[in-house]
């Protein structure tokens, strides 16, 4: 560029050269070069050959600015550049004055800050939710007289007269038989547990599904498709707001204690990311960046996945590595830590509130002492060819019925739809004690290993050193199997209606259910065949050789891995919880049969950019890009020949999300991109702040501006807003490299170019739709619903 004339000042700092090079919005820039005379350089004049000099919108910053509007996507290369701007400038300013250097050290430790707040409010939460629901689960069969907030373990463990055979029996815990009838025996006595144990269930999912309609819809479902959206730089308004916090934790625990085959865990991970999305407007750094907002939510999601790993499985590593394999879509290394540090209060919390009563942080307590052999790997693969059905069955058929919810009369009743399903949830899971308790009491009855003096059916052997299998094994076992069947069914229609739900609890259920059954039958097989070849050499009589509950425990990570697509952290947590490199072959070849694809994150046209998949097709840009050949050309600004008239009918007749801006369009040399939103803001702005604004004023978005007739409007500057340098490729580029940089830089839009000219723009959109047509799916399906 020629620069003849230019006051040589203007030019030559490195510092702005450097920014250039950056291309950060510099909002702190006020200052319009002087015209091209040597005298008026030197001078101090304020005008520029006898015009005024413009008014930079800039010279306050303008409310709006830099913002992005719902539903759309962050660009996380400005959003950046932003942040070490505003690291730079602190850094620079520590050096003048010892308060300078206080904030600057206060700015470093602030995100230590933030993950401790939120460690202690997503672990303080999560502890209230597990005490409620334990409390209003156990409140659908009865009630405390003495202490009416204890749940029916904990109303027992205060009384002098409980047995440890029967330690769930004590005077102080009622049934509602016994308080209305007066006696616990007879049919009229179980009839009207069975009425109450319906009516209170259809209470609490009532309550949960009215709460989130009235007050937040966002609340619903697991959240996780949306989370994973949202870190990947899309915006939803509300999702992670203070009603959907509060109305979430309240009707997760209505939900859950309703009966209905569902989790908490996974909208936990919602929970706790509506916590750091609302501690982020206590910093400044995070409040107004959208980037760092998305680096704190992704550590709340990691410290949620901690606290449940920890609360559940007392596996804080595989927590991380859960949110790292499932949840997370940025994670640099500082992330790891600070979500460790922030998992660690988490359990810390939790430690100090103990939901469970029993000073312990696990909820699934296990503890094995008989090794596995080697040829019990054939039914740990059976078990990890079972969880990969079942998880190809969930996915095929939870995603029909959703779909048929959306595109049918069912979507428009959902009160309706909450109110039947759990009404047949209560009406069958009643008679059968293993659906009639909670999902996680089963998953820790699955897992727990028999001992001498434990009264569980699944424990009652003949002779438990030998265990041959008594009646009540038996009768356990059908009861188990019909358990199964209902699961199966019961959670593809619960799942994904209008109240909170997760899948991660009742997949292990699944799991752990087909698991232990298996391991029955083979502990019995060993018992009354240990003569055979297979049995011969390691399973003699009398030896404790075969364990349910580490079946149990297989396939509780086979189903886990086969809904979830994960199979690193299934292993890692399940090693974690058995203590010892014993079972991690085991625990390894169960979940590597075992995958998925993520299915709703699609179902609800979310636009992410999965980065599991790979993209092996050989195309270019040029065959993505818009506008395509019979498409109309495609909508740019001009740096300097368009009005505000001009500029406003644009908007008016488009709704894209921005616009690049080009010498002239017969050149079509791209100068470089302006949001519309920023467009919009900076002219209403305009006409607010400054005088003459009309629509008849020229838009100028170059560095000088030239001389204006006397009798014409003052033109508008808005060389502010725009990205000098936004993120380009040639037409020839092939796809597989430009998907790459939507994924990595995460990209909302990047520009064709050929030989330095404007051909056209892919979208991340553009991109989704070309990967769906590939796949033989409808490219619309993808948009946004």
């Amino acid at each position: 560029m020629d620069n003849t004339g230019y006051c040589n000042e203007s030019s030559t700092s490195d510092e702005d050269m450097v920014k250039i090079a950056g291309a950060t919005l510099d909002f702190s820039n006020t200052e319009d070069v002087p015209p091209l005379d040597r005298d008026k350089c030197s001078g101090k004049t304020n005008e520029v050959n006898g015009v005024p000099k413009l008014m930079d919108l800039l010279d306050d910053p303008v409310p709006g600015v830099g913002t992005y509007e719902d539903f759309n996507t962050i660009d996380w290369v400005r959003e950046k550049s932003k942040d070490r701007d505003r690291h730079r400038e602190i850094t620079s300013k520590s050096k003048e004055s010892t308060w300078a250097l206080v904030k600057s050290v206060s700015d470093a430790f602030s995100g230590w800050l933030l993950m401790l707040l939120i460690g202690l409010m997503s672990g303080a939460l999560a502890g209230g939710i597990d005490i409620s629901a334990h409390w209003m689960t156990d409140l659908k069969e009865g009630v405390c007289l003495n202490w009416f907030w204890f749940n029916h373990e904990h109303c027992c463990w205060t009384s002098n007269e409980t047995t440890f055979q029967e330690r769930d029996k004590c005077p102080q815990w009622k049934s509602w038989a016994e308080l209305i009838i007066g006696t616990t025996e007879g049919p009229f006595a179980y009839i009207t547990n069975y009425l109450m144990y319906v009516c209170w269930a259809l209470l609490f999912a009532f309550l949960a599904v009215t709460l989130v309609r009235a007050f937040a819809p966002y609340a619903c479902g697991s959240g996780i498709p949306e989370i994973k959206t949202i870190l990947s730089g899309f915006i939803i308004r509300g999702y992670l707001g203070k009603w959907t916090l509060i109305i979430k934790t309240i009707t997760l625990v209505l939900a859950v204690s309703s009966g209905l085959s569902l989790g908490k865990e996974g909208p936990l991970v919602h929970v706790a990311c509506c916590c750091g999305n609302i501690l982020c407007h206590l910093f400044t750094k995070c409040r107004k960046n959208e980037a760092k907002r998305r680096e704190v939510r992704n550590n709340s999601s990691v410290c949620c996945c901690c606290r449940w790993c920890v609360c559940g499985f007392r596996c804080p590593i595989g927590g991380v590595l859960f949110s790292l394999e499932e949840v997370s879509y940025y994670f640099p290394l500082k992330t790891l830590w600070r979500s460790f540090f922030a998992a660690l209060v988490a359990a810390f919390t939790l430690r100090s509130i103990n939901p469970f009563g029993n000073s312990r942080l696990v909820l699934f307590y296990v503890e094995f002492h008989t090794p596995w052999h080697l040829l019990e790997l054939v039914p740990f693969v059976l078990l990890g060819i079972f969880g990969g059905i079942w998880g190809a069955f969930f996915i095929r058929a939870n995603i029909t019925w959703c779909r048929r919810r959306k595109t049918t009369w069912l979507g428009h009743y959902p009160v309706l739809e909450v109110l039947v399903v759990t009404a047949v949830t209560a009406v069958v899971a009643f008679p059968n004690s293993y659906t009639r308790t909670s999902t996680s009491e089963l998953i820790s009855e699955l897992f727990n290993d028999c001992g001498l003096m434990d009264s569980s059916k699944l424990c009652n052997y003949d002779n438990l050193p030998d265990r041959p299998a008594g009646d009540d094994v038996y009768t356990a076992m059908w009861q188990l199997s019909l358990a199964l069947v209902f699961k199966m069914l019961i959670t593809v229609v619960t799942f994904g209606m209008k109240v909170p739900s997760g899948l991660f609890i009742p997949s292990m259920a699944v799991g752990a259910i087909a698991g232990r059954l298996l391991g029955i039958g083979m502990e019995q097989l060993a018992y009354y065949h240990h003569d055979w070849a297979i049995f011969r050499g390691w399973c003699s009589p009398g030896a404790d050789c075969i364990t349910p509950d580490l079946y149990a425990m297989v396939g509780a990570a086979a189903c886990l891995g086969g809904v979830t697509r994960m199979t690193v952290s299934p292993v890692v947590i399940m090693f974690e919880l058995t203590g010892g490199l014993e079972y991690i072959v085991p625990l390894m070849t169960a979940p590597m049969t075992s995958k998925r694809v993520e299915a709703h994150i699609r179902l609800n046209g979310y636009p992410f950019l999965e980065a599991k998949e790979e993209f092996s097709h050989k195309t270019l840009a040029m065959d993505v890009m818009r506008p395509r050949r019979s498409d109309p050309p495609l909508s740019v600004l001009t740096q300097d020949g368009m009005t505000v008239e001009d500029v406003e009918t644009m908007i008016t007749e488009t709704t894209y999300s921005g616009f690049p801006v080009v010498v002239s369009h017969e050149s079509q040399r791209l100068v470089g991109f302006v949001l519309r939103r920023d467009l919009t803001i900076s002219i209403d702005n305009a006409r607010q702040r400054q005088d003459g604004i009309v629509s008849t004023s020229r838009i100028f978005f170059t560095e000088y501006t030239p001389p204006q007739p006397p009798s014409s409007p003052p033109p508008l500057k808005l060389r502010g807003i725009m990205d000098l340098s936004p993120f380009t490729v040639t037409d020839h580029t092939a796809m597989d490299i430009v998907v790459d940089i939507f994924r990595k830089l995460g990209l909302c839009q990047c520009l064709i170019t050929h030989n330095g000219r404007l051909l056209g723009i892919i979208t991340k959109k553009d991109i989704l739709k070309h990967v769906a047509q590939i796949a033989n799916r409808d490219p619309d399906s993808i948009l946004f619903n």
